[in-house]
């Protein structure tokens, strides 16, 4: 569907508002129905900040990840998945919910859906499904998402409680996210270890990821734990399996920026009954496209409103077709240590190039990496930045950025080299950014004056059952 189709039909639902479309829509959902016996259970697991492409399963050879990569090997890995947004509150609520952060209401950090907006849970509630979460939430308010608090170590009772009854159940990770504490960092020497070329590499950048790939082993063992529950089920086969990264990790051009270790995520699915193990899928998909495909792979009419569609077609292996674009909204309202009067940025991209506005490109950008530098990795990209040339392109080109950027993704996949500069690329970049502004229109964004208007809502409790405390 091209972006023109997309924007007239969704204007009038935006017009009408998100909530009064998601209400609408939940009693039309069940009059598609698969009889209870052939609806697939599902199961998704949700990293925390962790890079798309660390995993052995997406390339990295450093990184222990077995269960991942026997996942992959079992079901389908999509190379091209994408978040609209790299920070943790609008990623999962836009997951949910398939709309856009700005749609949704959700587009800072630690924010809320618009009151009266539908998620998953009651699309799924109304196909017979039980609902349950496992650990990090992370979204509001309740109301729009009323999943059962499941206890992590009461996996299999939620799983095995009624066989006649599909369950949908989402594991939602505290790793990797920062302090990278979980896991036994001494089992990776850090002499022994490539720099991924978009780094800078340092003795503190190799100490780092040693700490990084840790945790992320340790979250590897979570993805066994669930894999184990459902494997050990007698609807084992009939049951979706879903791994996902999430956002880039709390580096430099991942997390909080719209680069491609920031948006860009990893997606394996396996699903013994329907999907072919091994495959693998070059379709371009977004966060809001997961909704609407477990809602059709359960039989279900999918909701009107929504700015996903479902993907049904790629997992089976009839389609390698889906997205012409993808998009990214970043704000950094809310965010820790935000650059002082907003820094929104906005991305398009599609098969070859990615498109980024800069839309308050004279402020110098910040954030809590920036400030206190925790882990004490982007001060020796500083001092090496006195020295050496590339470091202080990574540097300067992380903290004052141009009003346009343009990537060619398949000759420079780190986006290490901005084309906008060179004049022949004009055309190219007109043309994205007239499909990037007409999206934005769709979405009702009007930019700065969308970052700096928002209106906070109380902000999700943290502390409820089931909930596991970052250490």
């Amino acid at each position: 569907m091209n972006i023109a189709m997309r924007t007239s039909r969704r204007e009038f639902l935006a017009a009408a508002g998100v909530g009064v479309a998601m209400v609408a829509a939940a009693g039309r959902i069940g009059a598609k129905q698969k009889p209870a016996a052939d609806r697939p259970n599902i199961v998704m697991i949700l990293a925390d900040d962790q890079t798309y492409l660390d995993s052995g399963a997406y390339g990295n050879k450093d990184v222990k990840t077995p269960s991942i990569d026997r996942l992959a090997s079992q079901g389908m890995l999509f190379k091209r998945c994408f978040t609209a947004t790299a920070m943790c509150a609008p990623t999962r609520q836009q997951l949910y919910t398939g709309i856009f952060p700005v749609r949704n209401g959700a587009y800072p950090n630690h924010s809320q859906v618009k009151p009266g907006t539908k998620s998953i849970v009651h699309h799924l509630k109304a196909l017979g499904y039980r609902v349950g979460l496992v650990g990090k939430s992370h979204f509001g308010p309740r109301e729009s998402f009323p999943f059962e608090r499941v206890s992590g170590g009461k996996i299999a009772e939620f799983i095995a409680r009624d066989p006649k009854q599909p369950y949908c159940l989402f594991y939602a990770s505290h790793s990797p996210h920062l302090p990278w504490k979980e896991g036994d960092a001494s089992a990776y020497d850090p002499k022994k270890l490539t720099v991924p070329p978009y780094m800078v590499d340092v003795p503190e950048m190799r100490q780092g990821l040693c700490r990084y790939y840790a945790e992320i082993t340790a979250f590897d063992a979570e993805v066994g734990k669930c894999m184990k529950a459902v494997d050990d089920s007698p609807g084992k086969d009939n049951t979706i399996f879903i791994y996902t990264s999430e956002q880039g990790m709390q580096l430099p051009y991942a997390k909080w920026t719209c680069y491609e270790l920031g948006l860009r995520t990893a997606l394996v699915i396996r699903w013994p009954k329907c999907v072919k193990p091994g495959s693998v899928a070059s379709a371009m998909v977004q966060y809001v496209d997961v909704t609407p495909t477990l809602v059709d792979a359960a039989g279900g009419k999918i909701p009107e409103g929504l700015d996903g569609r479902s993907f049904l077609q790629v997992l089976l292996g009839k389609t390698d077709k889906h997205n012409d674009l993808v998009y990214g909204v970043h704000t950094t309202t809310k965010i820790i240590a935000a650059t002082p009067g907003g820094y929104p940025i906005r991305s398009v991209r599609d098969e070859k190039y990615k498109y980024i506005r800069n839309l308050r490109h004279e402020a110098t950008f910040n954030n809590t990496l920036i400030r206190s530098d925790k882990e004490n990795i982007w001060k020796p990209w500083v001092e090496k930045a006195k020295t050496d040339k590339f470091a202080a392109k990574r540097v300067s080109g992380y903290l004052n950025r141009p009003a346009e950027e343009l990537y060619d993704i398949v000759n420079d996949p780190h986006e290490l080299n901005n084309l906008s500069g060179d004049k022949k690329y004009r055309p190219i970049m007109d043309a994205m950014n007239k499909k990037l502004q007409a999206w934005m229109d769709q979405q009702g964004d009007k930019g700065l004056e969308t970052e700096l208007g928002y209106k906070s809502r109380k902000r999700p409790n943290k502390k409820k059952p089931g909930v596991k405390k970052r250490k």
